[in-house]
């Protein structure tokens, strides 16, 4: 683990709910700005937490499906999955601190 993996809306239920470790998915597309900026932040999350977390990348304008179905509505979005269901969403660039922040009540 620790590697980022992507993500299709065909693989999304095999790769990511029927995962036996938390999941974290970002939700991006190669023209989101803010995507490209909290995404060295995701990796190094990944690379940091790679004992408790796998991390997924879901390109939105190759998979339209997974994100629709999830009422995804702006981009960057991060969530985190646990047991098959959504333990945390967040939506926007944030520092690595506050991501953190907000992951790890869900990880520990």
């Amino acid at each position: 683990m620790g590697e980022e993996f992507a993500v299709t809306d065909d693989s999304f239920e095999s790769q990511v709910l029927q995962a036996r470790e938390p999941t974290l998915l970002d939700f991006w597309a190669e023209w989101c700005a803010p995507c490209k900026m909290i995404g060295p932040i995701v990796e190094q999350v990944a690379a940091e937490y790679a004992d408790k977390l796998r991390v997924a990348k879901m390109d939105v304008d190759s998979n339209p499906q997974t994100p629709q179905s999830l009422g995804i509505r702006g981009i960057p979005t991060l969530i985190l999955f646990k047991d098959g269901v959504e333990a945390k969403r967040v939506v926007g660039y944030r520092t690595k601190e506050a991501l953190v922040d907000e992951l790890l009540p869900h990880i520990e």
